[in-house]
């Protein structure tokens, strides 16, 4: 069946509407939380420029990044810790969250915080990990793996349906290509959204070099702008995006995240690419 006879599902976080053919949604926010005052911060400037342009907007950090190259890498300041940060940027800040999660007995405790809980890409198939976040009843943004196919991400979805969740959203962040790179295959949002859910764009996580700096991973700044307009052009849900005030000085995945200072020139072209496809009639070209 072609994607444009499919209903697309409408999925509710707060007072947002989230779905392939609503005005885009921005997931923005820091990867890790290094400071309490850091997240504040760039929480306020997501939100003052978001509500400038009329963008929705859902703040992300995470409180522990389990999955780094090195031993000695930065994760965070741990659940308890972080989950404290993150309700009080909720709290003062008024705006949804979403948050990642690595281990099944982290599941409710976020879920008293966040909105929004995310499966990493390369957890996404650890069944308990997904029930757990399931059975909190929680939106869950389910991150593609890099070695998936779009079709696969099916067998996830059916596993939180029979736990009882349909609150999802789909995540492209890229797929391996040979040896520390990733690429984004342009067809694979269409074989996504076929799905009917809601589908974000990871547009940071998708520049990444995967080890390329041996005990960190590389990226591609450079290129955030080009990608993002690709993928916001397949008429989806939103994007996915981090920024940092000083990414030389940022303690995960500093040479993928955009420069704070140029967010909102960076939207501006974003939201206009998004209002443009929005406005294309249907065409099947079967």
């Amino acid at each position: 069946m072609s994607q444009q006879m499919i209903s697309q599902k409408i999925i509710t976080v707060g007072d947002l509407k989230l779905g392939n053919e609503k005005p885009f949604v921005l997931v923005g926010g820091i990867n890790v939380i290094e400071s309490e005052s850091m997240a504040l911060k760039v929480a306020e400037t997501f939100k003052s420029v978001t509500e400038r342009l009329g963008i929705p907007f859902i703040f992300k950090a995470s409180f522990d990044k389990a999955n780094r190259s090195s031993i000695d890498s930065f994760r965070g300041p741990g659940l308890e810790k972080g989950l404290r940060i993150l309700e009080k940027v909720k709290s003062e800040i008024e705006v949804p969250i979403l948050t990642d999660i690595h281990e099944a007995q982290q599941a409710a405790l976020a879920a008293e915080v966040a909105d929004i809980l995310q499966l990493p890409a390369f957890l996404s198939r650890q069944t308990d990990l997904v029930v757990a976040l399931a059975k909190t009843k929680a939106v869950i943004n389910i991150k593609k793996a890099q070695f998936l196919a779009p079709q696969e991400m099916g067998n996830i979805i059916k596993k939180c349906e029979n736990s009882g969740n349909a609150q999802l959203i789909l995540c492209e962040r890229g797929s391996s290509f040979g040896y520390n790179n990733l690429v984004v295959d342009m067809l694979g949002f269409s074989g996504l959204k076929e799905f009917a859910y809601p589908v974000l764009f990871d547009v940071t996580h998708a520049l990444q070099r995967p080890g390329g700096l041996g005990d960190a991973a590389a990226g591609r700044r450079e290129s955030v702008r080009e990608l993002a307009l690709a993928g916001l052009s397949q008429k989806i849900v939103g994007l996915f995006l981090e920024a940092h005030p000083e990414p030389e000085k940022a303690l995960c995945d500093g040479p993928c995240a955009l420069r704070l200072n140029q967010l909102e020139a960076f939207l501006k072209q974003m939201k206009a690419m998004d209002d443009l496809v929005k406005t294309f009639e249907p065409l099947d070209t079967a």
